[in-house]
């Protein structure tokens, strides 16, 4: 039995190659999903354990410090709207409306 040994310049391209094989576009084994529900009801009939390959880190942002509360009054009907676009995008609704407001005094430069 003999051993192969490489260069380090060898080894270097090997990795490259390797690396390179990694970003090449896989197509993804997860099926695209038109609501949340949908997706919800495919991942409780399949393990997210035997799909791991295919997800990538994400960098995340925590809200700094937040010292102060504000309190606003909203009529029913406004409440249930907010309430509702929250669940949908997965936050609360005091979440969703902190981000409203720091989204649109970002945009009107305040």
């Amino acid at each position: 039995m003999t051993l192969h040994s490489i260069t380090a310049y060898e080894e270097v391209k090997l990795m490259k190659q390797i690396k390179n094989k990694q970003k090449e576009k896989i197509k993804s084994r997860i099926p695209e999903f038109s609501s949340l529900e949908e997706e919800a009801r495919w991942f409780e009939t399949h393990s997210i354990a035997d799909y791991l390959e295919e997800f990538k880190p994400v960098k995340v942002k925590f809200a700094k410090n937040l010292s102060e509360g504000v309190t606003i009054r909203l009529d029913e009907k406004t409440l249930g709207k907010l309430r509702s676009h929250a669940h949908k995008k997965g936050v609360g609704p005091t979440t969703l409306a902190r981000m409203w407001i720091i989204e649109n005094l970002e945009r009107i430069g305040a």
